[in-house]
Order: C-alpha cells, then structure tokens, then sequence
C-alpha cells in the first residue's frame, strides 16, 4: 500500500445538504482522532455523531464519521469518511483540517487507483466508475454498473485461460519434442478461432453499446425557416435556439442533449438551413451542417409541408433516403401542399407542427425507436471504453496473425509469439499487464475524490 495518506471532498461542488470528505491511507485513524470528537471511540463501519475541528480546537461542523478499517474498504487502505453539512466553505475548512493532521490533497481517481492496485477492483471495472460518475441517461449508468461487477473482467479472464492453454501445448512440444507430441493444427486452429469469436462478439457490441452509453447523433437539418430550431427548442421543452421567420438566422450549430425515454438520450445537433449561399458568414455555416449531417447516426429532416416543396427541400430529402432518418413535413397548421404532392420514397414521413404537442411525441418516439434498435443486452459482457476495444482489436489482429501461421506448412510453435501478444492485448484490458503510462492515462478521467 502507498505509505501517504490522502484527502479530497468527494461530493461535487457547489452547496448541497451534505458534503463528504474521504480520507484514504495508514493516518487516516489519527487523523480521525485529531479532526473528530465524539463520545466514544469510532467502531468499524459504524456512524458516530460528533464534532469536526480544526488543529486548534474550533468547531468547524457537527455531523457524521464512519471509519472503514482495511482491508473492508473502497481502497483496501484505512478510510475515513466526514459528513457535514453541504456549504462548500465547510467542506473546504473540514479538508484543510485533515490536510494540517497529515494527508495529502488526493489526485485525480487516486481513491479508485489505489483500489485497482489492492486488487479491489480490475482496470475495465475502474473505467467503469468512471463511466457511472459521467452517465447522463439511465441506460448509460446501467451499462456503467454491468461492467462495474466484473464480468468483463471475468470473460476476459476464460479467454486468456484458453489462450494459455493453447500455448502450454505448443511449449510443451517445444520442450519435449520426444515426450509431448505436437498437437494437431486444426483442432489447435478451431480453439484460437473460438476465442477471436468470443472476442469478435465484444467488438460487435462496442459499436451498438456506444448509442447507449454516448446517445444517439442526430442531426436537424432541411432549408431555412422549416422549422428547425423551432423543433429543437420544442423538443428540449425550452427556449435555446433563437427563432425567426427570416430565413437564415440560424449560421452555426447548436448541440444539446434531448432525453428520448427508456432510458435513451440523443445529442441533437440543430444546423443552419441548407441552401446556396453568396454569403459568406452564411455558406461557413452551411458547411458545418453538411459536416453534421455526414457525421450524425440519423438525419431528423424537417421540411415546410405547408406548401410546395422548394428545390432545397426535394434536395434534401432525396439525399437522406438512404440513411436512416425521420422526416418531417413540419407547419400543418399552415397547410399541407408539400405534405400531400410528396414522392412514394417518402410516404413514410411524419405530418404535423413543431408547436404541437402530438408532433413532438412522435419525433421523440421515431428517434427513440432509432436509438433502442439493435440495443446489445448490457447484462451480458461488453466493452465500455475506446480502449478497452483497441485492446481487443490488438488481441484480434495477433490471432488473426496465429491461424494463418496454423493454416500454412510453417512449424506450429510460431504461432506462440502470436498467442502471447494477444494474451498480453487482454491483459492489458483488465489491467493485469498495464503500463503506468496507461494507468496514469485511464485514471486522470477521473475527478478529484473518486
């Protein structure tokens, strides 16, 4: 264990009913002694009611400590918890206090580090955490909690188990060439391709999991004064776009993250209105709506169904056929010219207005649909992080590299080097064989007093 003991608020800023300062490391009972006075002495995992204090005696708060004696505890190490009351000065005065007893202020995910090196928790779990903190959606933080009891860890784990299994053949064979007789290539090709489709699975789910965890790309996009930001505001239940009947107010993109129910967020990009454009101000911001809608996993296509469909709106929709998308022939309150003279392609768009409730509902339910298609079962292992699918792409490439080695006339103990590469990939998923660099990497995501 480290031989510092550490101190940070783990409660976020700002003033609320109670803030927690947490305390981790060999100091942390006296320190405990030094900052809080109670009746009796502080019992294991237990609440006691007292006073926190300063190093010359004034009461800074009274509330609540728990002490978590090691190794039961989130770190493994001695913990201290103080709970006060939320005022962000108290708060500060109450850390200052356990800094002056002999703590030093707490790093960046520090707390979970140290969990991760008493063996508490695997790297992929770390990520995990910090996945929970950061989730904005309820199906974000139910993947977050999947992953933070282990079973990535402990599917990852069979893999590299069968991997090894497969190595100790081959170097047994090596080793004792009279003794041991080499195993046959193709049951020993059928093994390696069993765990690269255990592992292709994982790659699978990581690219359907993202919509879960991220939400949902959607970009608004259709010509000037459709109705764009008028929809965006209506589905956000708040004013943040600026609206105008004036074509063209609309010059840069506006990104907010729109709640679709069932546990499914979308980040919904509103774009200025695509046409041709000697302005230059203008024409900058029509490129950043091409870039939006190149980008985004569904076009929300909102159009003026009111009347005939200009050039730009047969344009537009014509464009977007082929991608998924919801289309909206937007202001039938107005009328429904554009709406009725549409083409077949697009019998399957929504009629209605952006200031009607109905409308909005069902733009809502067409993106929730997009967002919970295909959706991976999250109880099942799956990837959570960007580098936690490279580790497994590394991992796929050495195999890859082993069956072609297994499929030719080249001697079959070649393919160990490959074997141990990709065991070291999934290693260094969980952590088991990672480099300080990476931890340092994985853990500065992390806020202070996590």
């Amino acid at each position: 264990m480290d031989a510092e003991t550490i101190a940070a608020i783990a409660t976020p800023p700002g003033r609320g009913a109670v803030a927690i300062v947490r305390v981790s490391g060999p100091q942390a009972a006296s320190i405990a002694s030094r900052v809080f006075r109670a009746r009796a002495p502080l019992a294991d995992r237990a609440a006691a009611f007292g006073t926190v204090v300063d190093g010359a005696g004034t009461v800074l708060d009274r509330g609540l400590a728990l002490f978590f004696r090691a190794p039961r505890s989130y770190t493994g190490e001695d913990v201290l918890e103080l709970h006060v009351h939320g005022s962000p000065a108290v708060a500060r005065d109450v850390l200052l206090s356990t800094l002056a007893a002999g703590a030093r202020l707490a790093g960046p995910g520090e707390f979970t580090r140290r969990a991760f090196a008493a063996g508490k928790i695997d790297l992929s779990a770390a990520e995990a955490v910090a996945d929970l903190i950061a989730a904005e959606a309820s199906g974000a933080a139910r993947a977050a909690a999947a992953r933070l009891a282990g079973g990535l860890a402990h599917e990852v784990e069979r893999l590299r188990a069968a991997l090894d299994e497969v190595t100790a053949e081959l170097a047994a064979a090596l080793d004792f060439p009279d003794e041991v007789e080499e195993p046959a290539r193709e049951s020993t090709a059928a093994r390696v391709r069993a765990v690269d489709a255990a592992l292709a699975e994982l790659a699978s789910d990581w690219e359907r999991g993202r919509l879960v965890r991220e939400g949902l790309s959607v970009a608004i996009v259709g010509p000037p004064n459709a109705g764009k930001s008028s929809l965006l505001n209506a589905l956000l239940e708040s004013d943040r776009a600026l609206v105008s009947e004036r074509p063209g107010t609309t010059r840069d993109t506006i990104e907010e993250t729109v709640a679709l129910g069932d546990g499914a967020v979308a980040r919904v990009v509103d774009t200025a209105g695509l046409r041709a454009s000697d302005d230059a101000l203008e024409a900058a911001g029509i490129a950043r709506s091409e870039a939006a809608l190149a980008t985004a996993s569904v076009a929300l296509v909102v159009v003026d169904g009111s009347r005939a469909l200009a050039p730009e709106a047969r344009d537009i929709l014509a464009r977007t056929r082929s991608r998924p998308r919801v289309a909206l022939f937007n202001k039938a309150d107005l009328g429904d010219a554009g709406f009725r003279a549409r083409d077949a392609a697009d019998a399957d768009a929504l009629l209605g207005s952006a200031l009607a409730r109905d409308t909005v509902r069902a733009v809502r339910e067409a993106l929730r649909a997009h967002a919970v298609a295909d959706r991976p079962d999250l109880a099942r292992p799956h990837l959570g992080t960007a580098r936690q699918a490279d580790a497994v792409l590394a991992a796929r490439e050495a195999l890859a590299h082993a069956l072609a080695t297994l499929g030719e006339d080249a001697p079959i103990d070649l393919a160990a080097s490959d074997l141990a590469a990709a065991r070291a990939a999934l290693g260094a998923l969980t952590g088991r064989e990672a480099s300080e660099s990476l931890l340092d990497a994985v853990f500065a995501r992390f806020c202070v007093g996590k």
